[in-house]
């Protein structure tokens, strides 16, 4: 069964969405049968691959238009939501960024099977650490701790490989109408958006799982005459 997550790395909900539904799966008798694909979104490609001069909070006050006073309570809100999955969100050292380079290594840690690894340790950096996940030195170094080569990795960031692949993902967001992340596709049966709770996540997995599966149903005159290992009957 395979799970599409599109979600953007600057997103804190895509965060908790991602520990929400790795809880949920660990929970199945089926998980080692769930495939999982990150795809991209960006919530702002406006911004500098450099990172914004001002900080998370003085970015969402101008960018959503909100008093600065229902930010702090939409963060306070989201360390709450955090720290009950394990994540330490640090808003106050948080670097707004372009997240495009971001999912390009992520597409190319999935062609390498670390596409979960890449996605955490890039959350954990932006959201915990205050890295800019904009910067090639800082991409180069997550990649290879989690075991990328080096070298293709650098490669990969100094060129455009993967730009397509990204702009793909973004593309087919807007044709399944998804307008915020993350957002879960199920074997391409069922939608799932935003961080939903562990338990309704493990439903939608387990329904989708059930279904997925053939089933057996019998026809006809269960009385008719059969034979068996003793014989037939008369």
């Amino acid at each position: 069964m395979k799970v599409e997550i599109w979600s953007d790395v600057m997103c804190p909900f895509c965060y908790v969405g991602k520990k929400h539904f790795e809880n949920a799966v660990e929970q199945l008798p089926f998980k080692d049968k769930i495939e999982v694909e990150w795809k991209s979104f960006q919530l702002d490609p406006t911004l500098p691959v450099e990172g914004a001069s001002e900080s998370t909070l003085e970015y969402l006050v101008k960018r959503k238009g909100m008093p600065k006073e229902q930010i702090e309570g939409m963060m306070d809100h989201l360390q709450q939501a955090g720290s009950a999955v394990g994540i330490n969100f640090r808003q106050d050292i948080a670097i707004p960024v372009n997240t495009f380079r971001s999912h390009r290594l992520i597409h190319f840690a999935q062609q390498h099977g670390k596409g979960n690894e890449m996605k955490e340790v890039l959350f954990f950096a932006h959201f915990t650490e205050g890295k800019n996940i904009g910067d090639i030195e800082v991409l180069t170094t997550l990649a290879t701790e989690i075991g990328l080569p080096k070298e293709e990795v650098l490669a990969l960031l100094q060129s455009e490989d993967q730009t397509q692949e990204v702009r793909n993902d973004i593309e087919e967001a807007q044709t399944l109408g998804i307008s915020g992340v993350p957002f879960f596709v199920i074997d391409r049966k069922y939608g799932i958006s935003g961080a939903q709770p562990i338990d309704t996540l493990a439903e939608a997995l387990t329904q989708a799982f059930e279904e997925s599966q053939p089933k057996f149903e019998m026809k006809g005159d269960q009385d008719a005459k059969a034979c068996g290992p003793d014989g037939c009957e008369v």
